[in-house]
């Protein structure tokens, strides 16, 4: 068990989902959180719904007195870098002997400063990115007994993963044993496996998906629910969309959208409706390994309940699929309501004729 401090200066309040994943959903205690710009505060006074009581502290050394073992990096900027004014509160945690967790691009155990100083302390730097040898997708996953459901998106950042973390805590209370599936660094870090699919280089990607559930599937579960990355129209991340969609092989998709986003940041692009969104899934899984989108999670944060409700009623209409926020309402009634609705399905396969 890691005691965390976590490195998020300047982001913590609004731009730090690795740091908040972790301190809601991950067994890790979260000590403290480093973050100049909050700092005198608990992390429940700049997030409520964190419900952490953990301080938030102005520097490496500030958080040594809360006993941290681990060092972890709250923020997953675009393309991964780590920001250079960075370095030397990462050197002093190491001075320090903490352990370097890190989601980054940067693969900071390759890093000359940081590997030299980590070896002269003895301490580990786990670049949770760094992916493993896997093969070429092979086919196997097909073969896979338990229904996988595979959660895509509107956009990238909506709660794919939370989502799919309240479904496996909905299953269980529920008395079924679902597996929640990481494929990205922060849901690594919270399950402590995983590949971050992202960084396997693409001829491998759909492969090292496989990989995925073939482990969760020797866990025995009843229900496999991966955590989805990206968008499918998304002009940057659409190819790790692709790859899930692919090397999966999902029985069931869910659909996660935030309601609030009308264009994908950076580039303008026209956020689809909820109908499209489904048909062009279910198209492209219909030329391999059809599946279904059997409901919606919504993220409503920042809209009061009337609008809320409004904008989950909409959902409901437009597509006639079960639709709820998870976060918000809790997820029992919309895993009770998809459910019944995960059978397991076979890829498509061409005729012989004689």
């Amino acid at each position: 068990m890691r005691r965390y401090a976590i490195l998020a200066p300047g982001q913590f309040a609004d731009n730090a989902k690795t740091a908040h994943g972790v301190i809601r959903y991950s067994s890790d205690e979260t000590v403290a959180v480093v973050d100049p710009s909050c700092a005198g505060r608990t992390v429940r006074d700049v997030l409520p719904y964190l419900d952490s009581s953990a301080p938030v502290v102005a520097s490496v050394a500030d958080a040594l007195r809360y006993e941290p073992t681990a060092l972890l990096i709250g923020t997953a900027p675009k393309g991964g870098k780590l920001p250079p004014e960075w370095r030397a509160e990462i050197l002093a945690a190491i001075a320090n002997g903490l352990e370097i967790v890190s989601g980054l691009h940067d693969m900071l155990g390759a890093d000359p400063e940081f590997a030299a100083a980590a070896l002269q302390q003895n301490v580990a730097i786990w670049d949770v990115r760094e992916p493993p040898d896997v093969p070429l997708f092979s086919g196997a996953a097909y073969d896979v007994q338990a229904p996988i459901v595979l959660a895509v998106g509107n956009d990238c950042a909506v709660g794919k993963m939370t989502v799919m973390l309240e479904f496996a805590r909905a299953a269980r209370n529920a008395g079924a044993n679902a597996e929640f599936v990481p494929t990205g660094q922060t849901g690594i870090m919270i399950a402590g496996w995983g590949i971050a699919v992202d960084r396997v280089i693409s001829d491998f990607a759909t492969g090292a998906c496989e990989q995925l559930v073939l482990e969760a599937a020797r866990r025995n579960p009843e229900y496999v629910l991966v955590e989805g990355q990206g968008a499918i129209n998304h002009p940057a991340y659409a190819p790790v969309t692709l790859a899930l969609l692919f090397g999966c092989a999902p029985d069931a998709l869910l659909l996660v959208a935030d309601v609030r986003r009308t264009s994908m940041d950076t580039y303008g692009t026209p956020m689809l409706s909820y109908s499209q969104l489904v048909a062009i899934h279910e198209e492209l899984c219909a030329t391999v390994k059809p599946a279904r989108v059997v409901g919606i999670a919504l993220n409503t944060f920042g809209l009061d309940e009337g609008a809320a409700a409004a904008e989950i009623a909409r959902a409901r209409a437009e597509t006639s699929l079960p639709a709820d926020d998870v976060v918000r309402n809790g997820a029992g009634d919309l895993w009770n309501a998809i459910a019944p609705k995960l059978v397991k399905r076979y890829p498509l396969a061409a005729k012989v004729v004689a």
